[in-house]
């Protein structure tokens, strides 16, 4: 399946959620689910000992996550179990090692005793303990290494965690394609649709439109607007701004390129990000500002933005161009109140938010086709406005 199409993705959460609903939960569906076929060893013996011990880790994160629900509610423990689907999907071998790496990339910051009477804490942690047992010494310690790098800590930044993270790839090439396969999963997962919105729509034939076509009338969508919920559209943008600094980061000159894996991965994020800013756009422009000619205008006005180059690096908020300082003004703020208020300033900005979206499709369709392309202003440091 294309790792990045959300109508696939709907169908993988769809299984995953009917075995996990099941009233005899069943983790050798979901464990062959996730391994699509693959192996985890050439040696028969060696395979079913290692299929065992995944087991045995999918019932430990199971138990780990059942009090625990995503932001648009469905059950957190999808969000591990997808992100190994689509990583395994990305490689040519399953490796039990980037399996648990995967599945327990979020352990640490997510799961803690406060979230357990004090009897179920102590029977997790006895369960972890006994897993960790059936490892080898090693790959035991090297789990935890690489569970230790995926881990953001609370002073950190993103930008220095992410930093962080491409440093212990010298040693752990894996952990990359850990975060990449976490932040495909986290894209598709900002909406609970019956299909993808942009189902039967060419974004592109409707700018082209809006551009050349005499008297459009402008899109209008098919359904009425869906009710508001947790994740709106300039919250869908910040998601797109955090695919764009992983990736910009990723293709800094000091990186090592990666495996075919981690450029499967790279590129499904960036096409999964730049059909969002699609679906964003064709909202905007279908339920939010409706008119042709204020719409014709912004996106002429964008063109001219994007094609001075402007798009390629992080710009001041010098109020001259209206994208000027979009992400040092809106999305830069590390204080996640301040960050959210700026966020909620941004959705009121309806203009800004059609420009943003188009902004944003130009810089993942860059990524797409220009293997140096990245974002100039970002750095582990944060953004630096030129």
């Amino acid at each position: 399946m294309p790792a990045f199409d959300l109508t696939e993705f709907f169908k993988l959460s769809s299984v995953l959620n009917y075995n996990l609903s099941a009233a005899s939960l069943n983790r050798y569906n979901v464990m062959m689910y996730i391994l699509a076929g693959k192996r985890l060893d050439r040696d028969e013996r060696l395979d079913r000992e290692k299929k065992s011990l995944m087991m045995e880790a999918l019932g430990y994160l199971f138990s780990a996550y059942s009090h625990k629900r995503r932001r648009l509610g469905p059950m957190a423990v999808l969000h591990p179990l997808r992100a190994a689907a689509l990583m395994t999907r990305a490689q040519e071998e399953a490796a039990l090692l980037s399996l648990l790496t995967v599945l327990f990339h979020d352990i640490l910051e997510d799961v803690q005793s406060v979230d357990f009477a004090a009897q179920e804490w102590q029977d997790m942690e006895q369960r972890l303990f006994e897993l960790l047992a059936h490892m080898a010494p090693e790959d035991e310690q090297q789990l935890i290494r690489r569970l230790e790098c995926l881990t953001r800590i609370k002073s950190e930044s993103y930008y220095r965690y992410i930093g962080r993270m491409l440093d212990c790839a010298t040693l752990f090439p894996e952990v990359v394609e850990v975060k990449l396969a976490d932040r495909l999963d986290n894209t598709l997962d900002m909406r609970v649709d019956l299909e993808d919105p942009l189902a039967g729509i060419d974004c592109f034939q409707s700018i082209f439109q809006l551009l050349f076509v005499r008297d459009y009338p402008g899109y209008a969508p098919a359904n009425e607007h869906q009710p508001a919920t947790a994740m709106n559209g300039s919250r869908r943008l910040y998601q797109l701004f955090k695919n764009a600094v992983l990736l910009s980061l990723i293709r800094q000159p000091s990186v090592p390129p990666g495996s075919v894996a981690r450029r499967t991965l790279f590129n499904a994020v960036a096409e999964a990000s730049l059909r969002e800013a699609q679906r964003t756009l064709m909202h905007l422009l279908g339920y939010h500002l409706k008119d042709p000619r204020v719409q014709r205008e912004l996106v002429l006005d964008a063109m001219d933005y994007c094609h001075s180059g402007r798009t390629d690096l992080v710009t001041r908020p010098d109020g001259q161009r209206l994208l000027d300082g979009l992400f040092a003004t809106y999305f830069a703020p590390t204080d996640s109140r301040l960050l959210y208020q700026q966020l909620d300033s941004l959705y009121q900005n309806k203009p800004l938010m059609i420009q943003g979206s188009i902004a944003f499709i130009v810089i993942f369709l860059r990524f797409l086709h220009e293997p140096t392309f990245y974002v100039r202003g970002i750095s582990i440091e944060g953004i630096q406005a030129d």
